[in-house]
């Protein structure tokens, strides 16, 4: 599954996770930290959407 931010287009694939911040793969989208922000701009989690 994808989560694409809706500020900046910053693409988050759970298979690949986000190494670069601590992030393994295979992280799912619920299971990343609540205080989770985009590394690119920094919104928060509600400012996701879901990629079909």
């Amino acid at each position: 599954m994808k989560y694409v931010c809706d500020v900046c287009g910053w693409e988050y694939d759970e298979t690949v996770g986000d190494p670069d911040n601590g992030i393994a793969p295979g992280t799912k989208w619920e299971d990343l930290p609540d205080d989770f922000v985009c590394p690119v701009c920094g919104v928060g989690k509600d400012e996701f959407s879901k990629e079909d």
